[in-house]
């Protein structure tokens, strides 16, 4: 299993817009051979002091059977097209890929 953690930063005042466009295209996400798990995620205030909250950015959580689902995720057409509507709203992205130690 391929475990991915996203990080992306939206320019300030944009975070709705990009919410929205990102779960217009999380179903046909969902759908995909090889997805188990997707959906984004916001910092939670917890109080703790080695948390550092980001207002402006999205923690996408993914979960891939295998690389080769991850790597047919990045290249399907409503990927592509996601990126497009989205290329003036998020400013940086960050990816961790991962697999279990």
């Amino acid at each position: 299993m391929i475990n991915v953690i996203a990080s992306i930063r939206v320019r300030p005042g944009r975070l709705r817009d990009f919410l929205e466009i990102f779960k217009d295209n999380m179903l046909a996400v969902l759908k995909e051979k090889g997805c188990l798990e997707y959906f984004p995620a916001l910092d939670a205030d917890s109080g703790l002091p080695a948390q550092v909250l980001e207002e402006n950015v999205v923690t996408i959580i993914e979960k891939w059977k295998d690389m080769e689902a991850l790597h047919a995720h990045l290249e399907s057409p409503h990927m592509l097209s996601y990126r497009e509507k989205v290329k003036d709203i998020v400013e940086d992205m960050r990816l961790k890929i991962l697999t279990e130690a």
